[in-house]
């Protein structure tokens, strides 16, 4: 990490120069750019992100969406880097810099809990380029903040800010302080080949949320292979996550380490269907003893991992996946997935709610212009995974990194229904969300499969689980913001938002009403809806 922030190199997605750019992940500016991705017209790889790639669309679209409100110009050097400009600008014929100042200074009130909310970040990003080749991109974050009291709960629980490091202080202190940071360096070879070395984070899937890979957890350290073959693209990559749970080898070594492997293939079938198939294996890294690091066995970029895995005596966990989608009409995408971590095809069909029939899937549908009113994107997405999915004998082989998981953030066990609606005038921006989930906890010392930190051996019976099973909760979130955007360049706004979320079973309701606002400026997804 030190040595990443070491790297500082950074700007944002505002390139106009003939290069790579990268397109650091965010749901809500990707949101913004249905139109262009989701076009009958166009046949976009839009399953693999972030972005990186010289599609002339997009590009032009993010130029766009970067320029929203910068037509006045000012002679002050302070308004024009406060109102149109990034902080600074380095633009020549062989090389292009940007970097920028990011805070997050947010106000706000828990009035279920009385507790006055605050968050305190400064932040930098700098992007550029280096010929037509090698682009790159980092940012860091200093923060503080003392946050509501189901985030509270659940930092103190696991140790870990949610989806960024672990809480320098602990439970002791109501204050969290952490820090954060990114990079990510790209070279393409040609138009068909290019590699990624990265700390960061990747997504698959056309969805808010996804049942394969998700930005949920932390930055990983990764190196990627793209392969882009016009209406094929390939990707192949290699990571390494960090197990906070499992007791450490030695202070020295830090965190326990596991290593991942992904390969995901996206078909454009036509300019209206498009399928992909994924498959991972994770493993333990260095155990006790001090072997098993890296297994050369997984480095060949081409070839089915769940074969390898099964050769290595199957020490190890597979995850196999399928998504799909369906350009049902001009403003309108219909999406899924299927993630199939094992199951047993005879359990399946008695119907018996066996133990290692663990997959999930999901459903959605997202557009844009809704009822023909221009800049009005929604989504509709249904999320659901069984119990002891994405979970494995310990946490050092499960489906997570940091404490979280790979996937969605409710784990395992659970059914989800959210809506999202986003709408853009100018420089004001209206968002608003809605999630309900119904999910089962344990009960007691009874392992229902929810949490995939939990090891599936603790698990009570061999059959009768059922999703939703267990103590038996449901779950509401709503959240609404307004922002009005200073400075489109680095997404500086100033935002008004509010929560309201319910968590309700036998046992008793923790209900949370949050106002908050503040001056924001950064684009890093950090969920709060679980």
């Amino acid at each position: 990490m030190k040595k990443l922030l070491i790297i500082a190199a950074i700007g944002l997605v505002g390139l106009t120069v003939n290069a790579q750019q990268i397109t650091p992940y965010s749901f809500y500016q990707y949101q913004k750019l249905g139109k262009q991705l989701y076009n009958i017209d166009t046949r976009l790889h839009t399953s693999i992100k972030p972005i990186i790639g010289e599609d002339t669309l997009v590009n032009n679209s993010l130029d766009s969406l970067m320029a929203v409100g910068t037509e006045k110009t000012y002679n002050s050097w302070v308004l024009r880097k406060l109102f149109n400009e990034h902080l600074v600008s380095i633009q020549k014929e062989d090389f292009n810099v940007y970097i920028d100042f990011l805070p997050d200074f947010i106000i706000g009130k828990d009035v279920s809990h009385k507790i006055t909310t605050w968050t305190n970040t400064r932040g930098y990003q700098v992007m550029g380029n280096i010929g037509k080749k090698f682009s790159f991109y980092t940012s860091g974050f200093e923060n503080q903040a003392r946050f509501n009291d189901y985030l509270t709960k659940y930092i103190d629980a696991k140790g870990v800010i949610p989806g960024m490091v672990n809480d320098k202080f602990g439970a002791s202190k109501t204050t969290k302080d952490w820090a954060y940071a990114t990079a990510i360096l790209n070279y393409r070879l040609d138009k068909h080949f290019s590699f990624t070395l990265g700390n960061d984070k990747n997504f698959i899937g056309d969805g808010y949320r996804s049942m394969l890979l998700s930005d949920v957890s932390a930055a990983y350290p990764y190196f990627k292979v793209n392969v882009n073959l016009g209406n094929v693209r390939y990707m192949a990559m290699w990571a390494q996550f960090q197990d906070p749970l499992s007791p450490a080898l030695s202070y020295a070594n830090g965190f326990r380490k596991k290593w991942g492997v992904f390969h995901y293939l996206d078909w454009n079938v036509n300019n209206r269907l498009s399928v992909g198939f994924f498959d991972s294996v994770i493993w333990q890294g260095a155990d006790e003893s001090g072997r098993r690091g890296f297994d050369v066995s997984y480095v060949n970029p081409f070839i089915f991992l769940r074969t390898i895995e099964g050769k290595n005596g199957s020490p190890d966990n597979a995850l196999v996946g399928f998504t799909g989608k369906y350009k049902a009409f001009k403003n309108g995408t219909v999406y899924g997935q299927i993630a199939i971590d094992e199951f047993t095809a005879k359990e399946v069909f008695k119907g018996e709610g066996y133990w290692a029939n663990k997959f999930g899937y999901q459903l959605g549908l997202r557009g844009f212009d809704a009822f023909k009113v221009s800049n009005l994107n929604y989504l509709v997405e249904f999320n659901t995974a069984r119990p002891f999915t994405y979970s494995q004998r310990s946490s050092l082989l499960n489906y997570g990194n940091y404490a979280e998981p790979l996937a969605h953030p409710l784990g395992a066990n659970f059914r989800e229904f959210l809506t999202i609606w986003d709408y853009q005038l100018g420089k004001w921006n209206l968002y608003g969300q809605a999630n309900y989930a119904k999910y089962g906890l344990n009960v007691g010392t009874l392992d229902y499969g929810k949490d995939i930190n939990q090891s599936y051996d603790d698990r009570f019976q061999r059959t009768g689980y059922r999703t939703g099973g267990g103590l038996k909760t449901d779950f509401y979130y709503i959240e609404g913001r307004i922002a009005y955007v200073i400075n489109p360049k680095y997404n500086l706004r100033l935002e008004l938002g509010g929560v309201i979320r319910q968590e309700k079973n036998s046992l008793g309701t923790d209900r949370t009403n949050q106002i908050t606002f503040g001056l924001r400026s950064t684009f890093r997804n950090i969920y709060k809806d679980f």
